[in-house]
This record gives C-alpha cells, sequence and structure tokens, in this order.
C-alpha cells in the first residue's frame, strides 16, 4: 500500500515540474474569473442591475457623457446590448438619453444625478470588493499578472484581427 502511495506521490511531483499547457492555464483563469464575478454578482443585484447596466453606468460614471455607438466598444457589448441597457436604465431614471440638434441619429447618453447618487457608491463598494478578492496577491505579483494578461491579450486580439473577428475594427 505505501508503495503505491509513494509512486503516485512521485507521478504528482513529476507533473508538477513539467510546464502548465496553455489549455490548463486558460482554465484557471476562467475559473478564477468566474469566482470573482460570482463574488461581485449580488452587490450589483442588489440594485437590480445586470452586468450590461453596470458596464455602461461604469463607463458613464468616469468617461462621462457620450453617443449611445461609443459605449459598446467600451465596455465589450454589441449595439443591441447597449440599447437595450440604456433603455433600462433610462426608464429607471439612471441616464438620460438627448438627440443630436445636428443629427438626429445620435443620441447621446449621461448619468442623471439619481444615477450618480446611486451608481457611485455602489463602484466603491464594488472597488472595495475587488481589492479584498486581491487582498493575498502582492504588489509585485499583481503587476506581474497584469503585464501577462496583457501580453495575452494583444496576441489574441492580433490573432482576431488577422481572422477578421476583432472587436476593435
Amino acid at each position: 500500500m505505501m508503495a503505491i502511495i509513494m509512486t503516485e506521490i512521485q507521478i504528482l511531483m513529476a507533473l508538477q515540474k513539467n510546464a502548465p499547457e496553455a489549455t490548463h492555464t486558460w482554465l484557471v483563469m476562467l475559473k478564477a474569473w468566474q469566482s470573482i464575478a460570482r463574488y461581485l454578482r449580488p452587490t450589483m443585484s442588489a440594485e437590480g442591475l445586470g452586468e450590461s447596466d453596470f458596464r455602461v453606468l461604469e463607463v458613464l460614471l468616469h468617461k462621462g457623457s457620450m453617443p449611445v455607438n461609443a459605449i459598446g466598444p467600451k465596455v465589450d457589448l454589441n449595439p443591441g446590448s447597449v440599447s437595450v441597457a440604456v433603455n433600462r436604465l433610462y426608464k429607471k431614471g439612471l441616464v438620460s438619453r438627448v438627440e443630436s440638434t445636428h443629427d438626429r441619429r445620435v443620441r447621446t447618453v449621461s448619468l442623471t444625478e439619481s444615477g450618480r447618487k446611486m451608481f457611485a457608491p455602489l463602484f466603491r463598494r464594488h472597488t472595495a470588493l475587488i481589492k479584498r478578492a486581491f487582498q493575498d496577491v502582492s504588489s509585485e505579483e499583481m503587476q506581474q499578472l497584469e503585464i501577462v494578461l496583457k501580453k495575452i491579450g494583444k496576441r489574441a486580439e492580433s490573432l482576431a484581427e488577422k481572422r477578421g473577428h476583432s472587436q476593435h475594427r
């Protein structure tokens, strides 16, 4: 029995010495992302917001008013999803929509005062939760992680552009 256990330990140690494969690393990243999203979701849901709504409010809070067609690329949502989110937020009184006087096809979306009063504290809580999730990660590790993730993201975006599937066209 002890020989079997020792053999299994040696196999596990040998596997750990091998460099991780990209697919495994991607799965680890995906699971980490899903865990963080599950951890953060209740804060958004408590205010009756979905992820799309949250993204739209976040970009308006930090970037200011913008045409509805400029929101999608900033928050990685397609035009239909942006329109639905903006309509939902408009009905709740959290954003306003103003048609351009020069081009009726252009609508500028802005946070209303009530939207700002609701979302600014929510975003602060959201930020505090993210910091808490990362509290066991040193600043050096976060910096390294950011560098690696940017490298992966740029490479994937480059490959997507070559295949004609870029989000940033």
